[in-house]
């Protein structure tokens, strides 16, 4: 119990111990709270009082802030105020010592200018805005006299420096450049004989034309983005045209072309208008692929950034070159239409399709829409024209009304023109194609020509039926017929034209050729045939005189054997009067005619005189009744066709031959590829009637033809007898002695060329002491070398004497052969002969020592 007690004792102490210590925690809390009421208090008597100095703390911070931000303002100001007057500096001196310089000034004044005009509370602002902007004025006027200064580098005193010819046919192909041994290949063009498909480009790449140095280039495109930015671009524009249009306008006319009308082309003669048109094909290439090409890249780099300028300023700047182009080409699809003309048209027209595309690409942009159907109006109307004088042709061939006969019955000047203009139309076969497409939208242009051509041939074959009317001999005109038929299936045959026209119509008109072959054996040799056959021999019919009976003679009289012969002997040699000056030019159809005449005449004049030549031979004077033997008549067969007169010996001649009027030789010059004349009153010469056969014709007639065999590339052995055996050859390659290296050097021109020919030529015959004569052809041959056209003047001269060539010398380009008298340096000249004698022996080494081809 004591021990519980005492317990709760304990326990009550350390209650009244708590208690006590809670009463005296109680007060300390109430001590402080009372203490801190009172900081309270304090704090917000202090606050009240810090309050103003707080405020003024907080406007002297501001103040240090807008200070601050004044002194930067200020800072940029002065910055921009001394740019500007570096800017100032810079321009007041120009753009001639450093131009880089002066366009950073600009733009310098440019970024000064955006300031103080986003500044405008500055109070000069204005002020410095004015003076800026009248600076910038005064800069950009400067950069327009710097601008045209750098385009006027190429210009002296008042007038502009053109690019010069050689410049530009630097950047030519190798194939289409002029040489200095050629200088008439970029004047005379393709002209009618070109093969076409741009042969002539072959795969050649056009070098670029620098216009502008390359320096300058960049120099002028940052002048030009500064007077772009200042919107000066009408001034720009007005610059760049005026100048860079009078260098185009003046290249052009220093590289030959001429702006002319419809009115001048008409007053031109045909050989100067077609050599301006061989040129103008060549210039319209030099144009659009060598200077307009280097013009637009020249725009495209001053003007970047700037398509709509840009585009404007190329049109402008070739506006008035692209118009004196194209005036020439309008002026010849608009003038008075003929046929020779229809080749010339087909090369405009062609070379027109050739540069469409370059045309596309250079004159894109819609500034340059008018320039481009500018060009395109004139290939529609170019392509219109030689379609029309298509027609023309075949219309003049079908009306053709000329009595002109030729006497000899050889092939007459229009067949010749007409197979020879065909064989024309067949080496622009795919341009003709193009330009039928022009018109036709069904697609059949592949039988298009085929058709126009069977219809040409068709008009031809009436028209020399009506003209072979005009022999009153039936004999002569069935071998006209023949002839000119036999002419048109022999060319077709040989060219192109056999694929298209086809086998069927070769065989046809082989077969009228036939026909009228037989037709000529059936007039001229029936009659005396009739004098070798036995009908009327029989002894019933003998009236008088002595009759033979027995072997041979069976009762035949012998005076009526001797009329038959007498008979016989007058009209074979009528016969052979006749038909000796009668033409076949053709060596073998007048062959093979000899021969069909001779297989009917020789055996029944054997017959007649192994009957009844012992009847007439035991009479007196029997050689005075049989004149001839059969070999007499064999040999004297011979001699028909060869279109002689009397007392004239053999001719060597075995093409068909054109004899041409004197006056006609004298004042035109003839293309040979078919002996067309060069002007309209030309083709008036050859359908009209103004060429005329010459019975008697001169020497020069009969070796021409051989000559043009020689450089065509189709020389048989005959061709090679108009020289004498120890004959000489040279021109500026080879030096032949000898007929055989003659045929070695006329032989291996087809395996060198893939082409060759003499496409136009004069003839001059000259008269010299002792019967000798000198024969001078100026001649245009063409070659096909690689692919590549070439064209060429020549001067033939022939030396002959007893109407053989003892000496042959072709000068190119009419200049003499070297040797050691027409060379300065004799040394020089005798290593040129010695030069083109190992040429030529290599030559007929090569080519088996002149054996014939067909050998």
């Amino acid at each position: 119990m004591v021990v519980a007690v005492s317990g709760m004792d304990s326990l009550g102490e350390r209650a009244a111990k708590m208690k006590e210590a809670l009463q005296k925690s109680q007060t300390i809390t109430d001590s402080v709270v009372s203490i801190l009421g009172s900081f309270d208090n304090r704090l917000s008597v202090l606050e009240t009082a810090m309050r103003p100095t707080q405020i003024r703390t907080h406007a002297i911070r501001k103040a240090h802030e807008n200070i601050d931000k004044t002194l930067k303002a200020a800072e940029v100001i002065l910055t921009q105020f001394d740019a500007y007057r570096q800017a100032e500096a810079k321009i007041t001196k120009g753009p001639h010592e450093d131009l880089k310089s002066y366009l950073e000034a600009i733009d310098q004044l440019r970024q000064s200018i955006h300031f103080f005009s986003g500044n405008k509370g500055f109070k000069s602002s204005d002020g410095v805005l004015n003076n800026a902007n009248s600076l910038l004025a005064k800069a950009i006027s400067k950069l327009e006299d710097e601008f045209k200064q750098l385009l006027a580098l190429h210009r002296i005193g008042q007038g502009c420096k053109p690019v010069e010819p050689d410049h530009l046919f630097e950047c030519l192909p190798e194939s289409l450049r002029p040489s200095s041994e050629s200088p008439e290949n970029h004047s005379s063009g393709k002209n009618h004989h070109h093969e076409h498909q741009n042969d002539t480009l072959e795969t050649g790449v056009f070098k670029q034309l620098t216009l502008i140095p390359p320096r300058t280039l960049p120099l002028l495109h940052d002048l030009a983005l500064q007077m772009v930015q200042a919107g000066n671009q009408q001034q720009l524009l007005r610059i760049y045209r005026d100048t860079r249009s009078s260098v185009m306008d003046a290249s052009l006319r220093k590289l030959g072309v001429e702006k002319l009308s419809k009115e001048d082309v008409q007053k031109m003669q045909w050989e100067v208008l077609e050599a301006k048109i061989g040129k103008w094909i060549h210039f319209m290439r030099i144009a659009v692929k060598v200077l307009f090409v280097g013009e637009r890249r020249v725009c495209d780099q001053i003007f970047d950034g700037c398509d709509t300028l840009l585009d404007q300023c190329f049109a402008e700047c070739i506006a008035s070159s692209v118009s004196m182009l194209l005036s020439f080409g309008d002026a010849i699809a608009r003038s008075k239409r003929s046929p020779e003309k229809l080749f010339v048209l087909l090369d405009m027209y062609e070379i027109m399709r050739e540069l469409l595309s370059e045309i596309e690409v250079v004159f894109g942009g819609k500034a340059c829409n008018e320039i481009k159907e500018s060009t395109f109006v004139l290939t529609k109307r170019l392509a219109q024209t030689a379609q029309e004088t298509f027609g023309d042709f075949e219309e003049a061939v079908e009306k053709d009304a000329t009595k002109t006969s030729v006497l000899d019955g050889t092939v007459h000047p229009l067949t010749s023109y007409v197979i020879n203009y065909v064989k024309f139309l067949f080496d622009y076969q795919s341009t003709l194609t193009q330009l039928f497409q022009e018109f036709e939208s069904n697609g059949e242009t592949s039988s298009q020509l085929a058709t126009i051509t069977m219809r040409i041939m068709q008009a031809l074959q009436t028209n020399l039926d009506g003209k072979s009317k005009q022999y009153r001999d039936p004999a002569l005109m069935h071998l006209f017929l023949m002839n000119n038929i036999h002419y048109m299936v022999r060319s077709v045959r040989r060219s192109e034209a056999k694929d298209l026209l086809g086998d069927d119509w070769v065989q046809r008109y082989r077969r009228v050729v036939q026909q009228h072959a037989n037709q000529y054996k059936r007039n001229a040799w029936s009659k005396i045939l009739q004098c070798l056959s036995t009908q009327g021999l029989t002894s019933s019919s003998v009236g008088g005189g002595s009759a033979v009976s027995g072997e041979g003679g069976s009762g035949v009289s012998r005076g009526l054997i001797i009329d038959r012969f007498k008979t016989f002997n007058i009209q074979f040699e009528e016969l052979h009067q006749k038909q000796s000056q009668w033409t076949v030019p053709d060596s073998e159809l007048q062959e093979s005619l000899r021969l069909a005449v001779a297989e009917v005449l020789l055996p029944a004049y054997r017959a007649f005189i192994k009957r009844f030549g012992p009847l007439v031979e035991s009479g007196k004077n029997p050689q005075k009744y049989i004149r001839y033997t059969a070999e007499d008549l064999e040999r004297m067969l011979g001699e028909f066709f060869e279109g002689k007169t009397l007392n004239e010996p053999r001719r060597l001649s075995s093409l068909p031959t054109l004899s041409i009027t004197d006056s006609c030789l004298v004042s035109k010059k003839f293309r040979m590829d078919g002996n067309i004349s060069q002007k309209d009153e030309n083709w008036e010469c050859c359908i009209k009637g103004a060429c005329e056969y010459k019975p008697r014709k001169p020497l020069s007639d009969d070796i021409i033809l051989h000559i043009l065999n020689l450089y065509g590339s189709c020389a048989t052995p005959r061709d090679f007898e108009i020289y004498a055996p120890n004959a000489s050859f040279e021109d500026p390659l080879m030096c032949a002695h000898g007929v055989k290296q003659i045929k070695s050097a006329f032989y291996s021109i087809s395996k060198v060329f893939s082409e060759s020919r003499i496409v136009e030529y004069s003839v001059e015959q000259k008269a010299k002491p002792a019967g000798k004569q000198e024969i001078l052809i100026n001649s245009k041959q063409h070659y096909k070398f690689l692919g590549r056209n070439i064209d060429l003047i020549s001067l033939i001269k022939l030396y002959v004497e007893d109407g053989k060539v003892v000496r042959h010398e072709d000068w190119w380009y009419k200049k003499p052969i070297g040797n050691r008298e027409t060379i300065k340096f004799p040394l020089v000249g005798h290593l040129m002969e010695r030069l083109r004698r190992g040429s030529m022996l290599a030559t007929h080494s090569l080519m088996g020592f002149g054996k014939d081809p067909s050998t």
